[in-house]
């Protein structure tokens, strides 16, 4: 707004005429937003910086075309719209928009120059103040109609104020004469613009939501052309081909990306939907050892042409494993059960038996003589309880096991249920349209032995897998398995942790003198010593590889760790083995010691092998047949034991 100081008395015509002129801005300054609306959902794959300064030119443009169409007043006095765009850039763009656009106006203004200039520069920087504190206001939330309002109001008293105050503005009268129709119209103005802002956003939103949930879909989408080339795809069909970006796909087809024979198969299938506009619902597809459940529908444009075809496939390659076990475990169970009698049992809806062969009835030996026609299910549970023929039914409280049981008949269900001499038999009712309940029941006792009879089989390859063949304790594999998880306890507990490791001294010299038996057996001696000098059923003898033993000891200070490697020592001198090849005259062993607890057993608990092996190396270098520890703590500790 500039200004200068004199002021025409304006009649009707004039008024008229202005109110025509600010229609024109308005107009602008309407479709100046309006086009910000349609294009900014280009600026939506950009930064949100670089979409914040876009809009801060686009309100900053708007104002400078608003001044562009000001209506003069006076000669040199110029009213406009230059301040809604401003406010709004300041409310829906924050600091970064409005930055833009009111340098932009500033500068624009300055160029333009006048008596009012200064005046004019001022009004611009007061209402994209009020904008910047709308942003602040509405800052934890999106912006709604009556905040556009609130702004509106708000701009028109900054106005107001600015039209009472400034000087050259004072001096003009415009208050007086121009005032309402100026603060009205950049009020209108605001509001107009404002509103298509929110809506531009309330779409973008809707758009953001659709977009979402495209790309972020559990399931494969895609859009494809007539040709079947990609046109889109979300986030699950670039990780199912080993794309980094859903732009790599764009264009690609089925040819590009799978063996022709299966691409030409699809291919096929799609355009055959596109030609006769059929869709293809859950078809199975076999891709990347994915089984897919797909399903594709023709797109068309207004009218009515088929221009492509949106798919949308769904993994179900755990759905098919699953399926697959379960046919091969009917499968295994029909082959289990042909060579069974079953018997089968009808109970009408109020729980009377009105059928059932002779294979239901010696199922279940000591009720047998109960399961007759027209027998009610409850006086068989009776007697069932009475004579003890299944387990599990509790003594003091028979009548309501009774009352349960009887309630459930009429109920699809499985169950297993054990007889007094240990059979099995399997029970499974289901229910028919009339209320009548069939119950199939089988003798299970071989597959449930068998059952049994693998879980023990699994536990004893379990020990074998877990046990070394030679000497009988613990090998390799498991007491890695221990180490973890006993230093993880102790480091839980803070408690300290000690950890032996043995060699036997000049034991390859022992069985190039003596032969690969006699080291067995003297490798069976050493872990017979060792397990003899453990006492806990928590500390483990291993054997670590070859002649190589180690000892853990949770819950052991360094000194009670001496105190076990000193026990071990002292059984196998007594064993006294003659060894020719050694400087000992007999079989010895060096140990090493390490204990660690608290920190290094959280954050490093293979230290204490790390140590115990340094250990180990140094009594081997300073002579064997000697105990030496080494913890992060103490760092030399060493005991001769010959």
């Amino acid at each position: 707004m500039i200004g200068s100081v004199h002021v025409l008395e304006g009649g009707s015509n004039a008024v008229n005429g202005i109110w025509t002129q600010f229609g024109g801005n308005l107009s602008f300054v309407c479709l100046a937003i309006s086009l910000w609306a349609h294009f900014s959902i280009q600026f939506q794959r950009r930064s949100a910086t670089q979409e914040k300064i876009a809009f801060g030119i686009v309100a900053g443009a708007a104002s400078i075309g608003s001044i562009l169409l000001a209506v003069e007043f006076n000669p040199g006095l110029y009213i406009d719209l230059r301040f809604s765009p401003l406010a709004l850039a300041g409310m829906f763009g924050g600091p970064i928009a409005a930055a833009f656009a009111v340098l932009m106006a500033m500068a624009f203004r300055f160029c333009v120059g006048g008596v009012a200039m200064i005046d004019g520069i001022v009004a611009i920087t007061a209402a994209t103040g009020i904008g910047l504190v709308a942003n602040v206001w509405i800052r934890k939330r999106s912006p709604a109609l009556m905040d556009v309002a609130l702004l509106s109001l708000a701009l028109g008293g900054v106005l107001v104020v600015s039209m009472a105050t400034l000087p050259t503005l004072v001096h003009a009268r415009v208050l007086a004469i121009i005032g309402l129709p100026m603060t009205v119209l950049n009020c209108l103005a605001t509001v107009l613009c404002g509103f298509i802002l929110l809506k531009t956003q309330q779409w973008a939103l809707e758009r953001s939501i659709l977009v979402t949930a495209f790309s972020q879909s559990p399931d494969y989408l895609y859009v494809k052309d007539r040709n079947s080339r990609f046109i889109t795809v979300n986030e699950n069909m670039i990780r199912l081909y080993r794309f980094k970006t859903t732009a790599e796909m764009t264009g690609l087809s089925d040819f590009n990306l799978l063996s022709r024979p299966l691409a030409e198969e699809l291919y096929y299938l799609e355009q055959q939907v596109m030609d006769t506009g059929v869709p293809l619902i859950d078809s199975v597809e076999h891709i990347e050892g994915r089984s897919l459940l797909a399903s594709k529908v023709p797109l068309r444009d207004r009218q009515g042409r088929v221009i492509g075809l949106a798919g949308v496939t769904r993994d179900v390659t755990e759905r098919t494993v699953l399926e697959r076990e379960l046919r091969e475990s009917k499968n295994l169970l029909s082959h289990a059960m042909a060579g069974m009698s079953d018997g089968i049992a009808m109970y009408d809806s109020k729980g009377f038996l009105v059928f059932c062969n002779d294979q239901y009835r010696t199922a279940f030996p000591l009720s047998g003589d109960a399961r007759v026609v027209g027998a009610h299910i409850s006086d068989i549970l009776r007697r069932v309880a009475e004579t003890g023929e299944r387990t599990g039914i509790p003594d003091n409280d028979c009548d309501d096991w009774i009352k349960v049981a009887t309630a459930t008949l009429h109920s699809n269900k499985d169950e297993e249920v054990q007889l007094y001499n240990g059979d099995w038999r399997s029970i499974r009712t289901r229910l028919a349209e009339d209320g009548t309940a069939m119950a199939v029941v089988s003798d299970i006792t071989a597959t449930k032995q068998a059952e049994i009879a693998l879980r023990l089989s699994a536990e004893q390859l379990k020990n074998l897998a877990e046990t070394d063949g030679l000497t009988g304790m613990v090998n390799r594999r498991a007491f890695d398995e221990a180490f973890a998880r006993e230093t993880a306890g102790s480091a839980r507990k803070n408690t300290p942790f000690s950890l032996l490791m043995v060699d036997i001294d000049r034991f390859k010299a022992y069985n190039d003198t003596y032969g690969h038996p006699a080291g067995d057996q003297c490798l069976r001696i050493v872990s017979r010593c060792l397990r003899q000098s453990v006492s806990r059923p928590a500390d483990i003898v291993a054997r670590y590889g070859g002649e190589e033993f180690v000892v853990l000891l949770p819950a052991t200070n360094a000194k009670g760790a001496m105190i076990v490697a000193e026990q071990f020592a002292r059984l196998l001198s007594r064993e006294n083995i003659v060894h020719t090849g050694s400087e000992f005259g007999r079989v010895t062993a060096s140990i090493g010691i390490s204990c660690a607890t608290g920190t290094t057993l959280r954050v490093n608990p293979n230290r204490l092998l790390t140590e115990a092996d340094a250990a180990l190396y140094d009594a081997k270098t300073q002579g064997r047949n000697r105990i030496l520890a080494h913890s992060p703590d103490e760092r030399h500790a060493m005991k001769d034991v010959g």
